[in-house]
């Protein structure tokens, strides 16, 4: 490396260890923090070529390391390649979308690896122990609380347990919307910071152009003839690849609706304010608006109704 590089490495390696000392010893600071994280990742690897970002990283593992033990090597390794991968989409001029879709896919299979390895070598099921807590919780709750004549503790306890063994089963859907989710958020507050230092930052398409393959509406359609027509066990793999497709799928569908909407009030020529109290009203009653969104989302897939609308 040059000198220029291995100035701008050490300072942006100093804000990434001051940024994963706040994320490992501060709480409340360090979530706040956490988004942050990529950043230096993004900035040097949009400038500089793998080899030198691969070097950046390897660094920053290290330093990790010595600074937060093995938190810190984890949230480094987490956010260190994610950021490595936004910044080198960003070098290549790449589309917002693409490197959302590449970032929150490394995430994703970082963040699995991680969740494999503290079983494995530590013993600890953070998401398996949290699920425990919470059911143990509510059973307590129901020793205390009274009931109506015509809820039966029985019943309910029944219930809940339920509701766990599907939330353990729903796990892999639940690492695939952290990881989007999060990867969104490193986004929307690190690419603006970004912008002031690079010379090219690509920005978001409005959400009413964004549309989804429509091959997605066939893996749809077979996930629900498969939960429709086949005998499904709880306890086998079959019923948990269904259950996490179906989430996930519905949650693209949803999107998909959503983009929709904003869509048809942008061709009706109306203002912006309208689709956004929409979809506040729909997070707002979401059991009866959740679904009508979602088939809005298939039929707009299925039948084209955007082609329609500018005829």
């Amino acid at each position: 490396m040059d000198d220029r590089k291995l100035k701008e490495g050490g300072l942006l390696l100093a804000v990434f260890i001051g940024l994963l000392v706040l994320t490992v010893y501060i709480p409340f600071l360090g979530f706040m923090a956490s988004f942050f994280l990529a950043l230096p990742f993004i900035l040097f690897s949009a400038k500089y070529e793998r080899k030198d970002a691969a070097l950046f990283l390897a660094v920053s593992l290290l330093s990790g390391f010595l600074a937060g033990g093995f938190a810190g090597l984890s949230f480094a390794f987490l956010y260190g390649l994610t950021g490595v991968t936004l910044g080198d989409f960003i070098r290549k001029r790449k589309t917002r979308m693409a490197g959302f879709i590449a970032g929150s896919l490394v995430f994703l299979v970082v963040l699995v690896i991680q969740y494999i390895a503290s079983i494995v070598f530590f013993d600890t099921n953070i998401i398996k122990d949290l699920l425990q807590g919470m059911e143990q919780r509510f059973h307590r709750s129901l020793d205390i609380v009274e009931l109506p004549g015509t809820v039966g503790k029985e019943e309910l306890a029944e219930q809940i347990g339920q509701l766990i063994k599907i939330a353990e089963i729903l796990i892999p859907s639940f690492f695939v919307v952290i990881s989007f989710a999060y990867v969104l958020m490193i986004q929307l507050v690190s690419f603006p910071i970004a912008s002031r230092f690079l010379p090219y930052v690509p920005k978001w398409k409005p959400l009413r152009e964004w549309v989804l393959p429509r091959s997605l509406l066939w893996y749809y359609l077979i996930v629900l003839l498969i939960s429709l027509f086949v005998p499904l066990e709880q306890e086998s793999y079959l019923y948990a690849a269904v259950l996490n497709l179906s989430f996930v799928l519905q949650l693209l569908m949803f999107i998909q609706g959503l983009s929709f909407i904003f869509y048809f009030f942008h061709v009706k020529n109306q203002p912006v304010a309208v689709p956004v109290l929409i979809t506040a009203a729909v997070f707002i009653f979401p059991a009866f608006s959740l679904p009508l969104v979602r088939i809005l989302g298939i039929i707009d897939l299925g039948f084209r109704l955007r082609e329609k609308l500018k005829t």
